[in-house]
């Protein structure tokens, strides 16, 4: 099994999960977060005061799967969130050694179903 994350910008989500939902993935952690890469911030002005903003809202989208969904789940983040500029976000990919499901003790793959 593999975790996948994926830090997107907010406005690429919705088009996300509709793909997502398309090929019939629908187990996923959505979480709103902060962050800056390459971009390093800017500088803003408010009411004549000079201040620096360091971090950008994102959105991480959390995905485990059975390795053999990995790759067309990344091919569909690719394609989706990226606009060719800086601050598209990363893709993050895990190894999970075991998944349980707290309700019934299912493990494995049924656990992810």
């Amino acid at each position: 099994m593999k975790k996948i994350e994926a830090i997107i910008r907010p406005e690429a989500f919705q088009a996300l999960r509709q793909r997502l939902d398309d090929e019939g993935i629908g187990g996923l952690t959505v979480s709103e977060v902060a962050g800056c890469g390459q971009q390093q911030g800017q500088e803003g002005i408010f009411r004549g005061s000079k201040f620096e903003i360091k971090l950008y809202p994102k959105v991480k989208v959390e995905l485990v799967v059975d390795n053999d969904q990995a790759d067309t789940i990344i091919d569909i983040i690719l394609s989706t969130c990226s606009t060719d500029q800086v601050g598209d976000g990363k893709i993050f990919v895990s190894s999970i050694e075991e998944v349980y499901r707290i309700r019934t003790g299912e493990q494995g793959r049924t656990a992810l179903i």
